[in-house]
């Protein structure tokens, strides 16, 4: 499996030093531009910030379950070689001009959300219409990612205990690095350590044994927290201390792969059909994060266009951020392709066995190594979630129209955006065939159906700007959005149908409609409004 790595990584390399440097030249960056971290610092949400520090957060914030879940899902029903080519071409032509366009619109317009940008170059309306789509897809990727989580706690306790410690340490960096103005290098060095004990101890100590329930109000509870103080407080250095530990399973699974003996067992190929729908759509919305998702653009809009500290960084954090979420989709589905015959069908368990694999090269014990993969998922997971829950709260404040942002609007703003995540998880669903299941395999299709929709509506959005500015190469971003609004739509269509045809119209259901609905009326006046403006 060397050679299938070794290929993966170059391609990565060459579509950055080409593609990547070919969209920077596009869009005319320039080290002099101004950048609202600096032009309107505030210190919670505008906050100038080291490079590496900005991609730690941004790769943190963006590398959900997505790239471990939806490449192992894919491949188990489709064979490995449909979504390993989805992975390496999504990512370099389209997820990467996705997240690299989004980040230079919104610093081009003061760190404006994508949907604010929409608002200048569409109207008001649809703006509006825009902000609920946004927000009600948000409420999918809070629900499944706590659901996750949830899971992942329950079942390994020690992963849940680190996971808490972290976040201790790492409002221990921030006030060390943000107040006390200490060495960035030491202090990282000094909370890395502190992290590393603590995953000793917790794999001594276990005596967090809390049902499923509490742990899923916990995990709220922290998402309300995580977005109402300052980002630099613990949002920051939280996801730049997990940054490293992906990094560092990254690591371990490219030497693993390079060293560690491994073969291809599993398929190439399975069936066009499957039990989530047929190959097309269903691939490129499976494989969601890993390939392209419009969750990303909130992020680039969102936190990172707030933070970045020079316009000129945008390509590494973005189009970089893109390809190592790439390496990692591709290291999950490796874990899948070598573990024919375990029996295997859960995409958490087949990750951390997999990684336990590719650990013990290094003679780390198998359960360490398994326990170490688990960690991965709750970091990545993480991130993921208070990025999410803060974006939600932007996105309620704009779509109301509340500028101040005081401690009490915060929270108002923040318990509203969590309070329908919450009821989904307390809903019993069911499958297709009636079987009660959990939360997120039933959100899954239409999570990455709603993701994958957004990312072609911002595309939409991002083809507006660059002809209304006169930028060059259109057909980067207009090819890209086409064909995710095919995929999409038909995918959501499909899913929508199976689930009334089967008489399960509940509460996933009826958002799913409303999405739909939503992305008709978005599409319909941006065609119109291209009309009317001469855009074409």
């Amino acid at each position: 499996m060397n050679f299938f790595i070794l290929g993966v990584i170059a391609i990565f390399l060459i579509a950055y030093f080409t593609y990547g440097k070919f969209l920077e030249k596009n869009y005319q960056v320039k080290e002099t531009e101004d950048v609202p971290s600096k032009k309107l610092y505030d210190g919670v949400d505008f906050v100038p910030t080291n490079k590496f520090v900005l991609l730690g957060h941004h790769f943190s914030s963006i590398a959900g379950a997505g790239p471990i879940v939806g490449p192992i899902l894919a491949g188990l029903v489709f064979g490995w070689l449909p979504a390993i080519l989805w992975i390496v071409l999504g990512t370099i032509f389209i997820g990467g001009v996705h997240d690299f366009s989004s980040l230079i619109i919104s610093i081009r317009h003061k760190g404006a959300s994508i949907a604010e940008v929409a608002n200048k170059y569409i109207n008001k309306r649809t703006y509006k219409i825009f902000l609920l789509f946004i927000w009600l897809a948000l409420v999918y990727v809070v629900a499944v990612f706590t659901d996750l989580t949830a899971d992942t706690f329950f079942n390994e306790p020690s992963v849940a205990e680190i996971s808490i410690y972290y976040i201790f340490i790492a409002i221990i960096f921030g006030i060390l690095v943000y107040r006390v103005k200490l060495n960035l290098a030491f202090s990282t060095l000094l909370s890395l350590t502190l992290i590393l004990a603590g995953i000793f101890f917790s794999l001594k100590f276990q005596f967090l044994f809390l049902p499923k329930t509490l742990w899923i109000i916990a995990l709220l509870f922290y998402c309300f927290i995580a977005s109402i103080i300052p980002v630099w407080f613990l949002l920051q250095p939280r996801d730049y201390l997990s940054s490293y530990f992906l990094y560092f399973t990254v690591i371990i699974g490219l030497l693993g792969l390079l060293f560690g003996n491994t073969s291809i067992t599993y398929p190439a190929f399975i069936s066009f059909n499957s039990s989530l729908g047929p190959l097309f759509p269903f691939l490129f919305i499976t494989i969601a994060c890993g390939a392209i998702s419009g969750f990303h653009s909130l992020v680039s809009s969102g936190t990172t266009s707030k933070q970045i500290d020079s316009i000129k960084n945008s390509r590494f954090i973005t189009y970089g951020g893109m390809i190592l979420e790439g390496i990692v989709a591709a290291i999950s589905l490796s874990t899948l392709m070598m573990l024919k015959g375990k029996g295997l069908t859960n995409p958490q368990e087949i990750y951390a066995e997999g990684i336990s694999r590719f650990a013990s090269i290094f003679h780390i014990n198998l359960e360490i190594g398994k326990r170490i993969g688990y960690l991965a998922i709750s970091a990545f997971i993480l991130t993921t979630l208070d990025t999410a829950t803060r974006i939600s709260r932007y996105i309620f404040q704009e779509f109301f129209g509340i500028t101040k942002s005081s401690l009490l609007i915060r929270s108002f703003s923040t318990i509203v955006s969590l309070i329908l995540p919450l009821i989904l998880l307390n809903l019993k669903l069911r499958d297709l065939s009636g079987n009660i299941v959990p939360c997120w395999k039933i959100i899954w299709p239409l999570f990455g159906t709603t993701n994958q929709l957004l990312a072609a509506l911002v595309l939409l959005i991002i083809y507006l700007w660059i002809k209304k500015e006169k930028y060059r190469n259109k057909v980067s971003v207009l090819i890209p959005a086409i064909f995710m609004l095919i995929v999409t739509i038909s995918a959501l269509i499909y899913t929508l149908y199976m689930k009334i045809n089967k008489g399960l119209f509940d509460v996933i259901t009826i958002i799913g409609v409303i999405l739909l609905i939503l992305s008709g009326f978005i599409i319909f006046e941006t065609i119109r409004y291209v009309k009317e403006k001469g855009y074409h």
